[in-house]
């Protein structure tokens, strides 16, 4: 049994932020930390003081968390970025909206004061005497404090107060990993109600010592305690609240914490059974649970239903099975071949999360280097007349302006080229694509053959493979490529409007070049002879695809079986120190490396195209040792030079780490390690949701079976279903009701600790 807790965010815009450069404006990013670890870092939006982000990331994270912040910064080329101000939501914040907070906050100034990070190990005694008894505290050591000098580090002292009286502790140079073991006493007088203080500073010899947090203490009850020792939390001095105004802006968010009580495997199994028996039987199930489970999902959460069922599908290998079943239940319900699969149904949500969990690698091979090509080449691009500005393209050779013809045709050009480009790549592209996306296309290509089989709609499967292919994959790649991981920033207006009309023609090219989609944009015309030739290369391409045997799907299944799926790969630099003393030197050299649930290996050449994020390559090394039984519980984050880690200055190479391993927080990507247990425990969450709807419906049922029954005479009694899931959902509530208390685990945190 686990506690689960989850971070779904979405940064959405600034409004009104102040201007940090001279031009009047700023080029704003957001950093996301939580508890003071950075995890996210979105686009740089430039020239502007109204940004527009629209990102989303789900973050897993241990339940015993703090706090999520949000930085607002202004990059800079040639100096520090700026900070413009901050949003922090503690976890009682968010806890406090079950449904998630959703609205604007009020960006706050960064005070140095609140800043603070890190963790100070203390014990404190109450020591009996004859007379007045006294309280002793021992100030042992700290960790992961928070760098105020220009070194990158700190040199941090303890500073007590009780009673009137301070005491200090020594100095330690130039560390955020100090160990002092240094012990003062104070005379305790019964009855007293002042609180201990404990506070860390950074010593600076020219200017003012720097904050680094505090803890306070309870003394009153530390008489009935009489001894505690823990690692204790620094604290902000006086934190401001998000909700006071300012004059630094605001952010609007979207933030939701989810706690969830993942039980053993054991638990989920008649559950995951029962669903997959469902999906085995088809459209011919007695209880037809996923049918009754689309109908009952509302359109909000639709999309994380979607996701959670086909992960678990994935997990039992029947995605292509519950696909199947999805597509012929929408066909079922479906008379109008044009309406085929342009609803935001169960069947079209589940096939997006599909391509994503199951494509996005071959997605980067087919649009990786076109987008790369765009934002190189940075052409002004424009086919709509009404928009055309001849300002922006200059003169000709002959030092005249170019007309809006001649700068439609210069567009219309740059867009074939990347149209055809995109075209070749996917026709290439067959044998590249994963097996089970080729026979589930092949699934859907065949269902449609056979409910539409008529010659007036031959091109209906096309459209069906392509609704979803072009429409739903590449077109959205193509227009938010950073939301796929194909580039690092967001593209400027000028690269956007050529990605959005590169889009455009991809979706003319997905709709078969119907009249309908030709008569909407009159002004595409330009790219129609292009357009043309891309329909002849789709349907061959889709013919090609779907052209997958049993025999051969299972042999690329079983090929990749054998392969440890891939997490991540791509350039890390590697640090490389020569020499000793003042003559010592340092370099970097840059590999390509590749980390799979099994091994992390590396060569000098990539061999394909991926980010570069140090987050990015936290969480998926965390990912993959999740399991690892030989995680340590401490590292040192520092190296041993000379005669002592650099980091705490322990003159033992074999010492324990003086920082505790982080390896809980990750961030969410398409291509992680299944967790079934926690995909069961979502659906289980949902399906209680909607049990009284589906009791309803359940009498429902039983009353026209009963009533067929007296018409027809008795007969065998159909499996039911429903009754079964019933069943399901009250054991799985008597094994949450015997589990520990519901809530989150606290991390060990002294009762006496007051929290300021």
């Amino acid at each position: 049994m686990a506690k689960r807790s989850s971070l779904s965010i979405r940064i959405v815009e600034g409004k009104n932020l102040p201007a940090k450069d001279i031009t009047g404006s700023s080029d704003p990013y957001c950093i996301v930390k939580v508890d003071n670890e950075p995890i996210i870092r979105t686009a740089t939006v430039w020239k502007t003081l109204c940004p527009f982000w629209g990102e989303e990331y789900k973050v897993h994270l241990p339940p015993t968390f703090h706090s999520v912040a949000f930085y607002v910064m202004d990059e800079d080329a040639l100096s520090r970025d700026d900070v413009i101000g901050k949003v922090c939501l503690t976890r009682d914040t968010l806890a406090a909206y079950p449904k998630g907070f959703s609205g604007w906050a009020h960006l706050t100034e960064v005070d140095p004061d609140e800043e603070v990070q890190g963790e100070i190990h203390l014990r404190l005694e109450v020591l009996p005497g004859t007379g007045t008894r006294r309280l002793r505290c021992s100030v042992l050591e700290a960790r992961d404090l928070a760098p105020k000098d220009w070194n990158g580090a700190s040199d941090p002292f303890v500073r007590v107060h009780y009673n009137g009286r301070t005491q200090e502790t020594s100095i330690v140079k130039k560390s955020c990993y100090p160990r002092w073991n240094e012990t003062f006493e104070f005379e305790l007088e019964e009855g007293a109600g002042e609180a201990l203080c404990v506070e860390a500073w950074d010593w600076d010899l020219v200017s003012r010592n720097d904050f680094l947090g505090k803890v306070v203490f309870n003394v009153p009850g530390l008489w009935a305690a009489q001894q505690e020792e823990g690692w204790f939390r620094l604290q902000p001095d006086k934190p401001k609240s998000w909700l006071d105004e300012g004059n630094l802006g605001s952010l609007q968010l979207e933030v939701w914490l989810r706690d969830e009580t993942v039980l053993p495997s054991g638990c989920y199994q008649p559950l995951v059974q029962l669903l997959c028996r469902e999906v085995k039987l088809g459209t011919q199930g007695p209880g037809q649970l996923i049918a009754l489970i689309e109908a009952n999902t509302s359109t909000e959460c639709r999309q994380e239903v979607a996701t959670n069922l086909l992960k678990l599908f994935l997990g039992q290998g029947l995605a292509k099975d519950f696909l199947d079943l999805l597509f012929q239940l929408e066909l079922g319900r479906t008379s109008e071949a044009n309406t085929l699969f342009r609803s935001n149904s169960l069947a079209s949500k589940s096939m997006e999360s599909f391509l994503k969990v199951a494509g996005m690698r071959y997605l980067h091979g087919i649009l990786g280097p076109i987008i790369d090509r765009v934002f190189e080449e940075k052409k002004y691009v424009e086919l709509d007349p009404s928009k055309v500005e001849v300002k922006d393209v200059g003169c000709s050779g002959l030092h005249r302006p170019q007309t809006k013809a001649e700068v439609v045709e210069q567009s219309a050009q740059t867009l074939r080229s990347h149209l055809g480009a995109l075209l070749s790549a996917l026709s290439r592209s067959v044998r590249a694509c994963p097996a089970v996306v080729r026979a589930t296309f092949r699934q859907l290509f065949r269902r449609v053959c056979e409910r539409f089989p008529s010659a007036q709609h031959e091109n209906v499967p096309f459209i069906a493979v392509t609704s979803f292919l072009c429409l739903r994959f590449l077109s959205p790649a193509i227009m938010a490529p950073k939301l796929f991981h194909l580039r690092e920033r967001h593209a400027d207006a000028r690269t956007s409007r050529t990605l959005l009309l590169l889009a455009k023609a991809v979706q003319n090219v997905g709709n078969m070049d119907t009249p309908a989609s030709r008569a909407k944009e009159a002004w595409m015309e330009p790219l129609q002879s292009t357009v043309c030739q891309g329909v002849a290369q789709l349907k061959d391409f889709i013919t090609k695809l779907v052209d997958i045997e049993e025999k051969e799907e299972l042999d690329l299944q079983q090929a990749l079986s054998l392969q440890a799926p891939l997490v991540k790969e791509g350039p890390l630099f590697i640090h490389r120190t020569k020499g000793k003393g003042p003559l010592m030197s340092s370099s970097f050299k840059k590999l390509h490396f590749s980390l799979t649930t099994e091994a992390l290996s590396f060569a000098k050449t990539p061999t394909s195209k991926s980010m570069n994020e140090l987050n990015q390559w936290l969480s998926a090394l965390r990912k993959v040792s999740i399991n690892n039984t030989g995680l340590l519980g401490s590292y040192h984050p520092g190296i041993f030079r000379g005669d002592k880690w650099s980091c705490c200055h322990q003159k033992d190479k074999t010492d324990v780490g003086c920082d505790k391993t982080r390896s809980r927080v990750t961030l969410q990507e398409w291509n992680d390690p299944l967790d079934h247990d926690l995909e069961a425990q979502l659906i289980y969450r949902h399906l209680l949701g909607m049990e009284a709807t589906l009791r309803e419906k359940h009498r429902e049922l039983r009353g026209a079976t009963e009533a067929s029954t007296v018409l027809e005479g008795p007969g065998p009694a159909p499996e039911d279903g429903l009754a079964q899931l019933f069943q399901v959902l009250e054991d799985l509530k008597k094994a949450h009701s015997s589990s520990p208390a519901a809530g989150p685990p606290l991390e060990h945190r002294n009762l006496l600790e007051l929290q300021t």
